[in-house]
């Protein structure tokens, strides 16, 4: 197969066949294409984009570049995918949840990304946890339990991984068309018949700009839609960090809290409204005031928290941290960080949170990097609180001085204190898409 032909032109602004694109991901997966091409065609597609023909051909290849995962026909597999943020423990509680109302929950999920956290980290900060599951081990636990909640492993997508490495390394992360193919490309090899997808949107997201927020939910709805998988997405704020808890074990102690109904009210608001999506997906109810109903009457009930221990004992883990969730990693240094005056709280700028747990030794610089699981911050004021000068604002868990300068320092620029309360925060759930269009919410 003949490369360069391709990129110059895709590069002059022309199409490629969708013969050509599953021809070319086909020949980059077995290793006879090079890196140095791929990059010049993926720069290309950032810079030209990519017709709708030819993105539904790239992710057929890139998902078929592997295994997937087969439930059999008439039976409703449902999960939940997020583009990612700070504080955002979503999954934790939703996973279990859903499946607590009877619905099959494979959750495949990612580490932690740049400034953001990431599902399969805080799954690991419980002892034993397991996330490497094979496909078949996921099937069978499915079936059993209703739910697994794994990461992407080498029979999944393989094209997406080889990918994924290169878009990180050449600039070409935001494009997206790639970013729409990469998701939906993992999401579709588990076999799914209905997705919810939280796109994240504000100063600590990816997208940043609600246009390409919204352009980013129309393509991977078009995505969904045409391979059988009802797709429908949720644009949520991250313009501040969601709940109280950042850092891995804290996180998945207070997504523990609230699969018992003690949980931050952002964090139930955005949790229940993505698990009705998900039960109507499945047709438990056509009705999503029903719906909330039995998710709440799950946590109510003590059916959710049963659930989640379930799930860890089935992967290894130590189920005993339902009950216990002091039995998870922690940090010894406690330190308070406080208001320097009075005024308003304006602003809590995720984005340096998230990068001040990775610099703690909470997520990874490196691929090889060991995570610290206890550090991180618990943060207890909104935007538009009322402060005054010594308020406590966050509690800062630590192991080292070093680690807590680190974290003061991240504070200061995070935090914004005036005299006016400002321009409220985003509406915590501002759109919801599907393929009937855009409704404001």
């Amino acid at each position: 197969m003949l490369i360069v032909p391709l990129i110059e032109r895709k590069r002059d602004g022309g199409k490629l066949t969708p013969d050509e694109w599953r021809g070319l991901i086909t020949e980059y997966t077995a290793g006879r294409v090079p890196d140095y091409q791929m990059s010049a065609m993926l720069m290309a597609v950032l810079l030209k984009g990519i017709e709708r023909d030819e993105l539904a051909a790239l992710l057929e290849a890139m998902f078929k570049s592997g295994a997937c995962l087969d439930f059999g026909a008439g039976r409703h597999i449902v999960d939940k995918h997020s583009t990612g943020g700070v504080g955002d423990k979503v999954s934790l509680v939703l996973a279990p949840l859903v499946a607590a109302c009877g619905v099959a929950v494979p959750m495949m999920s990612g580490r932690g990304l740049g400034h953001t956290g990431g599902t399969l980290d805080k799954l690991e900060a419980i002892p034993g946890f397991r996330t490497g599951l094979s496909l078949d081990e996921v099937r069978k636990q499915v079936d059993k339990i209703g739910c697994a909640m794994f990461g992407q492993t080498p029979e999944v997508a393989p094209a997406d991984r080889k990918l994924y490495a290169l878009r990180d390394v050449t600039g070409t992360v935001e494009a997206i068309p790639l970013i729409a193919a990469s998701i939906m490309s993992k999401k579709l090899a588990e076999g799914l018949t209905g997705l919810v997808l939280d796109v994240k949107r504000g100063s600590g997201a990816f997208m940043t700009k609600d246009a390409d927020a919204i352009l980013l939910a129309k393509t991977m709805i078009e995505l969904g839609e045409d391979n059988g998988c009802t797709t429908v997405v949720l644009l949520t704020a991250m313009d501040r960090p969601l709940g109280v808890a950042c850092g891995n074990a804290l996180e998945t102690k207070e997504a523990i809290l609230s699969l018992k109904g003690q949980g931050p009210e952002d964090l139930m608001d955005v949790t229940y409204a993505e698990g009705v999506e998900m039960l109507l997906l499945a047709e438990v109810t056509a009705d999503p005031a029903v719906a909330r109903q039995a998710l709440e009457a799950a946590i109510g009930s003590g059916r959710a928290a049963e659930k989640f221990a379930e799930i860890i004992k089935a992967q290894g883990g130590n189920p005993k941290v339902v009950d216990d969730p002091g039995l998870l990693p922690g940090a010894p240094m406690r330190e308070t960080y406080t208001s320097p005056r009075n005024g308003y709280v304006t602003r809590i700028e995720p984005r340096a949170i998230g990068r001040a747990i990775v610099a703690m030794g909470g997520g990874r610089q490196k691929v090889e990097d060991k995570v610290d699981f206890g550090v991180g911050f618990r943060i207890g004021v909104s935007p538009g609180d009322k402060v005054r000068k010594g308020d406590p604002l966050a509690t800062i868990h630590a192991n080292t001085a070093e680690q807590v300068q680190i974290a003061r320092t991240a504070l200061d620029a995070a935090f914004s204190i005036a005299d006016e309360a400002g321009e409220p925060p985003l509406p915590l759930i501002s759109h919801r898409l599907s393929k009937k269009g855009v409704e404001v919410l």
